[in-house]
């Protein structure tokens, strides 16, 4: 948990996390991994962020959101999540990750036509992002089950099952 003594600012201290939505598009936007993480699937709906891509890293199955102009990434914007979902999902955020808000589009964002702003997982480490785009049908064919058998595993034994 949260150290009481000085030191950095937890990534989610600028969320309100009543309010705010998240925008997702690696493994978060499957519902077998959002429900090892949070036991239900928020609601979730169709978006898009402009001049980024969702980038394939090196020696990791998931990927990162990174700047890319010209490119779209497209995923899911999470509503409706708990303050205590919050922090689950931003500890199953490595750190190699940083919490920002971009513009969003879709999602019935905050002018009526979809068009707002949402927080995002930016990835912060140059050196793994590879040239080609993570693909989710490709982790959805050959990577899903494997990755979340794990998380499933690991919920239950901090559930204190077997």
């Amino acid at each position: 948990m949260i150290a009481s003594n000085p030191g950095p600012v937890p990534r989610l201290s600028p969320v309100d996390r009543t309010a705010d939505t998240l925008f997702v598009y690696g493994t978060l936007r499957f519902r077998r991994i959002l429900t090892a993480l949070l036991g239900r699937v928020p609601s979730g709906t169709p978006a898009t962020v402009s001049g980024w891509r969702t980038a394939a890293l090196a020696g990791r199955p998931y990927p990162g959101l990174v700047p890319a102009p010209g490119q779209t990434a497209t995923g899911l914007l999470l509503s409706g999540l708990s303050t205590h979902e919050w922090r689950v999902l931003d500890d199953f955020e490595d750190d190699e990750y940083e919490l920002r808000r971009l513009p969003v589009d879709g999602g019935g964002g905050g002018d009526g036509n979809g068009a707002g702003e949402a927080w995002v997982y930016t990835w912060a480490v140059p050196g793994q992002v590879r040239a080609e785009n993570w693909e989710p049908d490709v982790f959805a064919g050959h990577q899903l089950d494997g990755y979340a058998a794990r998380l499933e595993a690991a919920a239950l034994r901090l559930r204190g099952g077997r």
